[in-house]
């Protein structure tokens, strides 16, 4: 994890310096400051149609009764290359355009539920799941439940009516807050 905060926030800013300069040593500085600002509009445009498109069949998937999984990781994918249409550079913005054709963004999809399909089929998430299947994986896992209603603790006084008080005295600090 540290090597890829590292890689972001140093690497990354200088190769994206690195071609910016050589671009507008190339080109001049004013058209490249163009170009730049024309893929952050044209992606802008992209992220908003693949995001309705995510939408779209997410709502036709859930409406059919099962769960979302590639739809989620589509929109995080769109998500994601929106955010690096905001980084200026051209090294981000090929790597947002990659993520906003379905083709690439496809490849991307597979390798993310691949990293995490263990963790999925755990909550019985997988290809073809239905929204029961999720809810029967989840309560096959859960905890049992312990009730606190009652607190048998010596630190708070009689009630005044001849038992314990499960309430803490309003002396305490944490009623204090107040006005």
């Amino acid at each position: 994890m540290l090597l890829l905060l590292t890689l972001l926030f140093l690497v990354v800013p200088i190769v994206e310096l690195w071609v910016i300069v050589a671009a507008a040593q190339t080109f001049g500085v004013a058209e490249t400051l163009v170009v730049l600002v024309l893929i952050s509009f044209a992606g802008a445009y992209l992220v908003k149609w693949a995001g309705v498109g995510v939408f779209v069949r997410l709502q036709k998937t859930v409406r059919r009764g099962e769960v979302p999984t590639r739809e989620v990781v589509d929109g995080f994918l769109v998500l994601l290359a929106g955010a690096l249409l905001l980084t200026p550079g051209f090294v981000t913005d090929v790597l947002a355009l990659g993520l906003l054709f379905p083709p690439t963004r496809s490849f991307a999809r597979r390798l993310v539920l691949r990293r995490y399909r263990d963790r999925l089929q755990a909550f019985g998430i997988h290809e073809g799941a239905t929204v029961h299947d999720t809810f029967f994986a989840y309560r096959d896992r859960r905890a049992d439940v312990v009730d606190v209603d009652e607190v048998d603790d010596d630190r708070f006084g009689d009630d005044g009516f001849g038992g314990r008080s499960t309430r803490p005295p309003a002396t305490d600090p944490l009623f204090e807050l107040g006005p």
